[in-house]
């Protein structure tokens, strides 16, 4: 497969090597770790692969405990915890070259009905008053880095910001901790929930972090932090599909002590919440 939705799919397809253990590709790319977005969906996936697949994944929450080396393989061990009436539980813990980097639990359940309430969507530009991040970043510099070009290539998600990127400290003079996205994968995933589920997963982690730093530096240019994802959960409240447009409403209600927390809010073309998110980060100031 050579389109990056396509791509996308194969990372997320798993070999399975014994029962209850994957192994999974780690595309070796120019990076100092790998995508914590792509070990949480890839356990999600190994996760998923061990139950009857007729109860939709509800909830999960993971760490991030190493990072991980680009280029070499993830295996996947999972412990099926429990298989109740209603609910399905799985762990799973990632290793690479004998080391545990990541573990998850994740949770399953049987649809059911009850009660109904949720906030609303906020009031935003649908996202095709809005430019790809590519054109935003290229409008700017007149040109897109090597760098930049290349991963524009790669990228599976089309994502467009709600507000136009600001490109100095200047024009971060009393910005709010708070970012959105609309995002889409840029081609088809194919009909499996499963793999709409977990190619979402990957996409949560590309840009809430976002919102912890907004405040305080430029997202694009020269960053001041090394930032690192130390945890991740997700509840999943609808069904979804991830190659159909969703907005990414994020928020950092603290930033202390090397850590900053963010929340975020998915929301699909018809204003229905479908994925709540949360997640602490790491920042460390460069050469410090």
């Amino acid at each position: 497969m050579t389109n990056p939705a396509g791509r996308l799919v194969d990372l997320l397809d798993l070999e399975q090597i014994e029962v209850n253990i994957f192994r999974g590709r780690s595309p070796d790319e120019s990076l100092q770790r790998v995508f914590g977005g792509q070990v949480a969906g890839q356990a999600l996936v190994a996760a998923g692969r061990t139950t009857d697949g007729q109860r939709p994944v509800h909830s999960l929450h993971a760490y991030f405990l190493r990072p991980g080396r680009p280029g070499v393989p993830i295996v996947y061990q999972v412990e099926r915890v429990r298989d109740g009436r209603s609910f399905t539980t799985r762990r799973v813990v990632a290793v690479q070259q004998g080391r545990t980097i990541f573990n998850l639990t994740a949770s399953f359940h049987q649809p059911e009905s009850g009660i109904e309430h949720q906030l609303p969507m906020p009031e935003v530009p649908g996202p095709e008053q809005l430019p790809p991040l590519a054109d935003e970043i290229r409008e700017h510099l007149k040109v897109l880095p090597e760098r930049l070009e290349r991963m524009s290539r790669r990228q599976p998600f089309d994502i467009r910001y709600v507000e136009r990127l600001r490109w100095s400290r200047e024009e971060l003079a009393g910005v709010e901790p708070r970012s959105a996205v609309w995002m889409r994968a840029v081609g088809p995933l194919g009909d499996d929930p499963l793999v709409h589920t977990c190619a979402l997963t990957y996409a949560s982690d590309m840009m809430l972090l976002d919102a912890v730093r907004v405040p305080v530096e430029p997202l694009w240019g020269s960053r001041g932090f090394d930032i690192a994802s130390l945890d991740h959960a997700m509840w999943f409240h609808r069904p979804f599909r991830a190659d159909e447009w969703f907005l990414y409403d994020q928020e950092s209600p603290i930033a202390t002590g090397g850590r900053g927390l963010a929340r975020g809010r998915i929301y699909n073309r018809e204003g229905q919440l479908i994925v709540s998110v949360v997640q602490e980060g790491l920042f460390r100031k460069l050469g410090s």
